[in-house]
């Protein structure tokens, strides 16, 4: 019996498989995400702890996030109050970055006026691309920009709605990680195919 050869995207090459960062590209990274607003948002405050950083840091962060966060759930989220921001710099188990902190219950906030608006914040994101992938059909990883117009667009429209430490790189980034950009390289074995 022959067995396929599990072949990688380049940037995620350099990790052992155990490690987070291989498994997140291999169980979420460019898998579309939709209608689940919870992990839209988990990955969306993901993204804004690790700018500055690394993605890796923000992924050993995660169960530490998830409880300090409510489990992502928007609602309870947007309802922190100023002294449960306040308590969580202290926290080991998170990045105790105090803006990010604020930003992510603002966030939170802004989420539950874009559901307002279009019932669901994957209703919103997604409808940049009218519900469609795009499939950059990636050679190599350095043909992968840090942005693009979408990403500037996606951007622009969250920060007029209110959303903070979202700049065009960080949204590309996001683009990715919920599969609406998906830019696993062609050769990945772990690339989705519409």
């Amino acid at each position: 019996m022959v067995t396929k050869k599990i072949v990688r995207c380049q940037w995620v090459a350099k990790y052992e498989v155990t490690n987070d960062m291989t498994k997140y590209h291999d169980q979420e990274w460019g898998r579309p995400l939709r209608d689940d607003d919870r992990s839209l948002f988990e990955l969306l405050t993901l993204e804004v702890f690790q700018a500055g950083l690394s993605w890796e840091i923000s992924l050993r962060k995660r169960p530490g996030m998830k409880l300090a966060f409510h489990d992502f759930d928007v609602l309870q989220v947007s309802q922190m109050t100023e002294k449960e921001a306040l308590d969580l710099k202290t926290n080991p188990n998170i990045i105790r970055n105090g803006l990010k902190i604020l930003a992510t219950i603002n966030n939170a906030r802004a989420i539950k006026r874009v559901q307002d608006e279009f019932d669901s914040f994957s209703n919103y994101i997604w409808q940049f691309t009218n519900n469609k992938i795009i499939d950059n059909q990636v050679i190599a990883n350095q043909d992968v920009p840090a942005q693009n117009a979408l990403s500037q667009t996606v951007a622009k429209d969250m920060k007029k709605r209110g959303f903070k430490f979202l700049g065009p790189v960080t949204i590309y980034s996001y683009l990715q990680g919920i599969g609406i950009i998906n830019d696993h390289e062609k050769t990945c074995s772990f690339k989705y195919h519409d």
